[in-house]
């Protein structure tokens, strides 16, 4: 996800440093949230073979579904990211959102 490997000497506060039997061996340096909603669109764009704007409608509604699953849209301009990144409007991703919403709460139990 575009995570940056380091010598543990150059990490800074927010690296992460692994450790193997007490001793510092690697330090990794994690992407912004942004930066990885943008490995994350290319990844997918990768798995499908096309840009994700040429994708059919479901596919594009199974997209924002995994992306959703994976925090894309708690990123700041997520929606706009996404709505770009899909050739769509940001009505159209919150509508494929909604749909998601109300198809989860078709298929959860219902309390007796």
């Amino acid at each position: 996800m575009g995570a940056e490997v380091l010598v543990p000497a150059h990490a800074e506060a927010d690296d992460v440093v692994l450790s193997w039997e007490g001793e510092d061996v690697l330090a990794v340096r994690l992407p912004q949230l942004s930066d990885s909603l943008d490995h994350i669109l290319a990844a997918m764009e990768r798995r499908h073979g096309m840009p994700l704007a040429e994708l059919d409608r479901k596919s594009k509604q199974e997209a924002v579904r995994l992306l959703e699953a994976r925090g894309a849209f708690s990123v700041r301009h997520g929606v706009e990211t996404v709505a770009g990144a899909l050739g769509v409007s940001r009505f159209t991703v919150y509508n494929y959102l909604n749909r998601e919403t109300a198809l989860s709460r078709e298929k959860a139990p219902k309390a007796e």
